[in-house]
């Protein structure tokens, strides 16, 4: 089935997350679209019922699109850990608490591995881990296109990099022999290879070129 195009002059990104609004108006800025943030706006966020990354972007993107009247784009993103059975996962947001103190988060997340480690009497953890990113385009009427990418990576402790947002700076990409983490990387060079933006190229080739 054919994929719906993107024609209009404005995308309201259906987030709250100053990174991630920041982040995909940068990708979407080559396109000359108006980029109009749900917090902008004042759209409520909507709850999370979702149980996988696609879910919990379409609802959001849903939401947003039939309370603005206009398209809207939702990401829904975050990272799975292999010695957590890919926790946090959905749940990479709810981990760094109301106050989004990922900072905690990532201590969080590092104890939780070394205790899995102990658990298991290896002599390490696994320190492997992917970035997810799931992206949703709704329109008021409630037709969805969505798209997800994945990079893959490691962990690294302590963080590193004042760069990007979240979990980034425990994130050492795979990608190119890549040595440094994206909380290292300028946000360009981050693009690039991103799992947003892997998912944002499908999202382009589909609806938008």
């Amino acid at each position: 089935m054919a994929r719906r195009r993107f024609t209009g002059d404005t995308l309201v990104i259906a987030s709250h997350n100053a990174g991630k609004v920041r982040e995909i108006g940068d990708l979407i800025a080559p396109f000359k679209v108006r980029a109009i943030s749900a917090g902008e706006l004042g759209l409520p966020e909507p709850e999370e019922t979702g149980l996988t990354f696609i879910a919990n972007a379409e609802l959001k993107a849903l939401a947003a699109a039939q309370t603005a009247q206009l398209p809207a784009l939702a990401d829904d993103s975050g990272m799975s850990v292999d010695a957590l059975d890919g926790a946090p996962g959905i749940y990479s947001a709810r981990w760094a608490g109301p106050s989004k103190d990922f900072g905690k988060a990532m201590q969080k997340v590092w104890t939780a591995v070394q205790d899995s480690a102990k658990s298991t009497d290896d002599k390490g953890p696994p320190l492997g881990a992917q970035f997810v990113c799931a992206l949703s385009l709704a329109w008021p009427d409630g037709h969805v296109e969505s798209f997800e990418g994945i990079i893959q990576g490691d962990l690294v402790w302590p963080p590193r990099g004042l760069h990007g947002f979240g979990y980034d700076p425990m994130f050492l990409p795979r990608a190119n022999s890549e040595t440094r983490t994206f909380g290292e990387m300028p946000a360009a060079e981050k693009h690039a290879i991103s799992h947003r933006a892997l998912a944002f190229r499908q999202l382009i080739d589909a609806c938008f070129g």
